[in-house]
This record gives C-alpha cells, structure tokens and sequence, in this order.
C-alpha cells in the first residue's frame, strides 16, 4: 500500500467503542447547562414594548442560532487542537535529536496564526456585511476543515515516517506555520459569522443573554478542544493524527447543516424584521463601502477602546489556557499540579468558568445595568487584575490552579459581553462585521503579542553546545515568574479602559 494512504488502515477506529469517560466528563458540564438554563428562563423577560416577540419567532431564533453556535464551538475545537498536541510533539525527536516542538516553536507558530487571524477580518469582515453571516460560517468550517485534514496528514507523516518525511521534519516550523496561518485565516469568519447573523435576531435590550450564549458557546468549543481532544490523543485507537482529524469532520457535517438551517435574518427565514434600536436604527441611507465603515469605525473612540480592552483580553486568556497546563507539566517533578484536580479536568474546569462568566456578564448586563457593557468589563477587569498580582506571589502554591481558572471565568465572560454584544451594539446590524473585526482583530492580535512575549521570555530546553547534552531549563518553577508577571500590566490597562466604558450606550442613527 503507499504509504500516503496508509493511515485510513493504520489509524482507522473500526470496531472501537466510545471510551465510557467521555460521558463522565461531559456530565458535570451538562448538569450545569441545564442549572443555567432554568435561571435564565425564571429571570424576568426584557421589555421590548412593541417589538416583543411570538412564540414562532423565538423557535425559529433558536433553530437559527444553535446549529451557528455550535459550529463555532468546534471552530474552537480545530484552533487549540495545537495546543492540545504541544506535548506529543515534544516527544517527537526531530532528525537531530531534540524535541519537534519546544515553548519557542509553539509560540512562533501560535503566533504566526493569531497574527494573520487578527488582520483576516480587514478582508473578512467588509466581506461578511456584504456577503452575510451565513456565507461567513460557511467559508470558516469548510476552510478550517482542509486546513485540519492538511495537519493531520502532515503529522501523520511525522509519526509514520511517510511520503515527505524528511521536508516536514526538517521544516517542521515553515510547514506547521503556514498549515496553522491557513487553518487562522478560516476560523476568523467565525466569530464575525455568528455576531452578524444574530445581531438582525437580537433587539439590543436582550443582547445581554446572547452575550451570555456566546461564552457558553466558547466554553463549549474549550471543553471540545482540551479534554475531548486530549482523549482523542491519548486513544491507542485514534491518537495525534485524529486530534485534527475528527473537527474536520464534524465542521464538514456542521458545514451542510448549516446550508440547510441558517439564515440571516428573520425575513429570510419567512418572518417580520424588527427595529433593533442599536447603532444602524433609522439609517436608511446607501450602504456605505468598506473604506468608508473603516473609517468611521476607527473614528469613533467607543469603539477603539473596545478593541483597546479586548486586546488586553487576547493577551490575557492566551497566557491562561495556553500557558497553565504547559506550565504544571513541565514543572509536575516539583510542583505536583499536573496530577491534581485542576489538570486533570482542565478542559471541563474552563468550560464551567466560561459558562458562569459569560452568565453573570450577560444577566448583570440587561438587569443591572440597563443593558451597559462597560460596567460589567470594569468589574470582571477589577478580577483579572487581583488574579494576575496573587499570582505573582502564590503561582507555585496549590490555589494557582484554582486562581487561573476564575479568571478564565472573568476574561471569558469580557469577551461574550464586548466581541459579542458590544460589537452589535455600537457597530449595528448593518456594519457589524467590520466593528467585530476590528474588535476581534484587536483580540487576536492581543493573543499574537502574548504567543511572541512568552516565546521570548519562558525557559527553554537547550542543547549544552560543548557536551551536546540536553538541559532542561522548564523543569525549575523559579524560572517561571515572567509567566504571571506579564498579565500584570495588561490588567491594569484593561481596567483602565474599561473603566472608560462605564457610561457607553449606543445611539440610534437620525432617519
């Protein structure tokens, strides 16, 4: 057989049966979404005066969104699933003998990816307010799909020693580096999809709950990328190959429901638009072009600061869900953490985090604060900005664990409130692609700054040049206080712009 095609025998799960943990793991998850639910269903209903919607309506809103919701939640499962092998690939020896992939490589190649994510919604969001969120989630699952199937034959032929061996091996940063800015490029439809499409679902005073539905539908993609794909790596049945292999399946079959399903907006789907009362309410003019949003969007200090906050927030989530595990690994000989509670259910820990996070922001947004963003940013900031300092003292103590994920919950439930809703409202529904892109744009860049400064600043493993024996410069924890000491200041900036926030509501465009 040539070896090219080996891999559908090799790696094939025929006859195996779905591990039982898998259930185990997703039920705390579940019990809590149900919790969730309930809540939100007994809190009293926004006043949407003349706009209150019908029963249809409301089925046809979620028929619309979960299916979109969903394919952004896995999305996220063919995003971090190169975090999620960071650790196989170190066991794999490149040709001279050190690890493929070290902390330098996968900052370089994070990097890269968040880089060309974050200036991807220059093109993508102009496209997607011309073209539609559905032509949006569209391109992103099926791009993130090749993209996926693409790594996984290239680390299929690492492991395997396939067809191309040598030039994947030898260039095994280029070739994950373009594959990785490849697979970027498509998921940044994503996020600019989901918010352009429910914002013509959302009158403004409910955005709140969406922005709710957006960080459980982040935790949901989290959960899917850490702890299902570190099961899908682990398998003896499935292994690293499979990690990029299964969310390229399932975004293609998300893909085709999606064809079917989504719409995006209620007169598309056979029902009545409705005013929105956000930032494009009443204009009625020619639709603008894209130099022109541009431009009105970079002019408007709301806005800017919005993305001025969320790039904080990029720097910040990365350097907790990309950093900790690798951090509790590599210092597991001392520290013991990887063994703990934390590390073992990281994925299920961050998914509840985000859920709560998101939750809290949202309800607190339309019931406490008049359907205001920036109050709830300052407050989940104010969080952020205790974690990161504790950690600074304590990051070698049993809590760190814990810390981290509370603050994941905080700068998760930022993110729904200003990516998802804050994004909405200020851009409206007629240039929100372009206000989310800039925002997101902002965010991954954010992630991008956070991949090259701890690629940078993290210890290493090195190759002694005079004995050519290996020394492992990750193993001792006093060598990681740069990994607490950098979210310091971007807390405190984060604070501070949100803080500037605090009064900010969308008005409506004079007829």
């Amino acid at each position: 057989m040539h070896p090219a095609l080996a891999f559908f025998v090799e790696d094939l799960p025929l006859g195996k049966e779905v591990p039982p943990t898998m259930f185990e793991k997703f039920l705390p998850i579940l019990i809590l979404l149900v919790v969730v639910t309930l809540v939100i269903s007994r809190l009293p209903r926004v006043d949407l005066g003349e706009h209150k919607h019908t029963p249809k309506f409301r089925i046809r809103r979620v028929m619309n969104w979960l299916p979109l919701g969903l394919t952004y939640a896995f999305l996220y499962m063919g995003r971090y699933n190169l975090t999620v092998s960071k650790g196989k690939f170190g066991d794999i020896l490149d040709p001279d003998g050190l690890p493929m992939m070290g902390n330098a490589d996968f900052g370089y190649i994070f990097g890269v990816g968040t880089v060309v994510y974050g200036v991807s919604f220059l093109i993508n969001g102009p496209l997607t307010d011309r073209l539609g969120g559905k032509f949006a989630i569209l391109m992103g699952a099926g791009g993130a799909a090749i993209a996926n199937v693409l790594m996984g034959l290239a680390t299929w032929t690492l492991i395997h020693h396939g067809w191309g061996y040598e030039s994947v091996a030898k260039n095994f940063v280029l070739v994950f580096s373009v594959l990785y800015a490849m697979n970027m490029y498509f998921q940044s439809f994503g996020a600019v999809a989901i918010v352009k499409v429910n914002a013509s679902w959302f009158h403004i005073r409910e955005r709140g709950v969406f922005g709710a539905i957006f960080g459980i539908l982040i935790s949901l993609g989290v959960y899917f990328a850490f702890d299902i794909g570190a099961m899908i790596r682990d398998s003896e049945s499935l292994g690293l190959t499979w990690v990029f292999f299964v969310p390229a399946i399932i975004l293609a079959g998300f893909w085709i429901i999606d064809f079917v399903q989504v719409r995006n907006s209620p007169a598309e789907a056979g029902l009545r638009d409705f005013d929105l009362d956000d930032a494009s309410s009443g204009d009625v003019g020619e639709s603008k072009t894209a130099k022109e949003v541009f431009s009105m969007m970079l002019r408007n200090p709301v806005i800017l600061t919005i993305a001025g906050v969320e790039f904080c927030s990029g720097f910040l989530r990365q350097a907790i869900m990309q950093w900790y595990p690798s951090f509790a690994k590599q210092t597991n000989a001392v520290l013991e953490l990887k063994s703990g509670f934390v590390s073992e259910h990281w994925g299920m820990l961050l998914c509840c985090a985000g859920i709560l996070g998101g939750v809290f922001a949202g309800t607190i947004s339309d019931h406490l604060f008049k359907s205001r963003r920036g109050p709830v940013a300052a407050v989940l900031y104010a969080v952020l900005l205790v974690g990161a300092i504790y950690l600074c003292f304590g990051y070698q103590a049993g809590l760190v664990g814990f810390v981290v994920i509370f603050m994941s919950m905080a700068v998760i439930g930022v993110h729904g409130m200003l990516s998802g809703t804050a994004s909405m409202d200020f851009g409206g529904s007629k240039n929100v692609g372009v206000a989310v892109g800039i925002i997101d744009g902002f965010v991954y860049l954010g992630t991008g700054l956070m991949a090259v400064t701890y690629g940078l600043i993290l210890p290493k493993v090195e190759m002694d040049p005079v004995t050519k024996v290996l020394i492992d410069h990750t193993a001792d924890p006093d060598n990681w206080l740069a990994w607490p000491v950098a979210m310091v200041p971007m807390a405190a900036i984060g604070l501070f712009l949100a803080i500037r926030l605090w009064n900010a509501s969308a008005q409506r465009k004079a007829a």
